[in-house]
C-alpha cells in the first residue's frame, strides 16, 4: 500500500497536478516585421503631420484673378479676390490687405484668371500716357538681341540701310519703353511707347526698310 501511494504521488507531479506548481504561460513570439512596419508608419505619420503644421502657419492671403482683364482696362471688385495659400517667398504676391485699394486702378498688363495678381501688373497710369504713341515695330531675326526684352526694357531705335535718309531725312536714334513682344516666324512685333512727336518718324522706318533694336542698361 505504501509503495502504490508513492507512485500515485510520483505520477501526480509528473502530470503537474501539484497545487503548488504555478502554470507557465506561453512564450510570445516577436515578429521583426511587423514592428519595423509600425516605426516606419509612426515615422511618417511625424513627418506628414509637420509638414501639414508647417503648410498651415505659413499660408498667407494674397491677391488673385478672378476675370481676365486686358490691358489698360480699370480693375473692378469683380475682377479681384483673395486666396490663403503657401508662397514662395520668392514671388512677388499683393497681399490681401490691399485689395480694396486695386479697384480703380489699371491692368499693366493682360490679367489672365485663376493667377496671382503681382504689383508689377497694376498701374495708375494710362498706356499709353498723353504725349506718348504706342506702336508695334516689326524686328527682324538679327536685329535685335537674343536676351528676352522684359516690360519696362528701355531701347534705342535706330533705322538700317540709307534707305531711311532719303524717305524721312533723320537717322537719330528714337529712345522707347518696351511694352510687350509678340514673337513670329521671321521677325518679333516689339510694342514700344514713343513721344508723339517722333511716331511719324518710327513709322517711315518701317515702311522703306528694316530696324535695328538696341537694348540700354537694367542698371537703376
Amino acid at each position: 500500500m505504501i509503495e502504490v501511494g508513492e507512485k500515485h504521488t510520483d505520477t501526480n507531479r509528473a502530470l503537474g497536478s501539484d497545487p503548488g506548481m504555478v502554470p507557465r504561460s506561453p512564450k510570445l513570439r516577436r515578429r521583426p516585421l511587423l514592428i519595423a512596419l509600425a516605426v516606419v508608419l509612426t515615422v511618417a505619420g511625424a513627418i506628414g503631420g509637420s509638414v501639414l503644421w508647417r503648410t498651415a502657419t505659413s499660408a498667407t492671403e494674397v491677391v488673385m484673378v478672378r476675370q481676365d482683364v486686358a490691358r489698360g482696362e480699370v480693375i473692378t471688385a469683380a475682377d479681384v479676390g483673395t486666396v490663403r495659400m503657401a508662397t514662395d517667398p520668392s514671388l512677388k504676391t499683393v497681399a490681401a490687405t490691399e485689395l480694396s485699394s486695386l479697384v480703380g486702378k489699371r491692368a499693366a498688363a493682360d490679367l489672365t484668371a485663376g493667377t496671382l495678381l503681382s504689383p508689377a501688373e497694376v498701374s495708375d497710369a494710362v498706356v499709353p500716357g498723353p504725349g506718348e504713341s504706342l506702336m508695334g515695330v516689326p524686328i527682324a531675326a538679327g536685329m535685335m538681341p537674343a536676351e528676352p526684352l522684359k516690360a519696362g526694357d528701355t531701347v534705342r531705335l535706330v533705322p538700317s540701310g540709307d534707305s531711311h535718309t532719303a524717305t524721312t531725312g533723320s537717322t537719330d536714334p528714337i529712345s522707347a519703353k518696351v511694352l510687350r513682344t509678340t514673337p513670329g516666324d521671321t521677325q518679333t512685333v516689339v510694342d514700344v511707347i514713343v513721344p508723339t512727336a517722333q511716331g511719324p518718324t518710327l513709322a517711315g522706318w518701317m515702311g522703306a526698310g528694316k530696324i535695328v533694336l538696341i537694348l540700354e542698361s537694367r542698371a537703376r
